[in-house]
């Protein structure tokens, strides 16, 4: 289960690293080069979506069949093994959020470029006549 976390936040971090990219100031053939080459990675990249979906399913899941230990009947260790998994939920829950906000965003970028340039152009031509 761990691998999966940990494939996940390594995800999170590449879109974060694209994101920064797309929004640092370029020159314009710098940045259209980039923005094509990110267009083209978006659509295989999109596994991350059901991927993470699935993987907030299984943290409700196992929030909803976890043992309660609240009460005197819990020792402070059982108390604090609580606690820290409900941590630890609440942070991986965080990070698929994480990444299915940064795709869309990185995708909404890219398409805002794309929409741009396309006005761009036709605009050019309308210039020309």
């Amino acid at each position: 289960m761990a691998l999966q976390w940990m494939i996940l936040a390594y995800v999170v971090a590449a879109e974060a690293a694209v994101a920064i990219v797309l929004t640092l100031p370029s020159p314009r053939a710098i940045k259209s080069r980039i923005v094509s080459l990110i267009s083209l990675i978006l659509q295989p990249s999109l596994f991350i979506i059901p991927f993470a979906g699935f993987q907030l399913l299984d943290i409700y899941w196992k929030n909803e069949h976890r043992l309660m230990c609240t009460g005197e009947i819990c020792t402070a260790a059982e108390r604090d093994r609580y606690e820290k998994s409900i941590y630890k939920a609440q942070r991986n829950a965080v990070l698929c959020i994480g990444a299915c906000l940064l795709y869309w965003c990185i995708y909404r970028i890219c398409k805002y470029h794309r929409d741009i340039q396309s006005m761009e152009v036709v605009e050019k031509r309308y210039k020309d006549e």
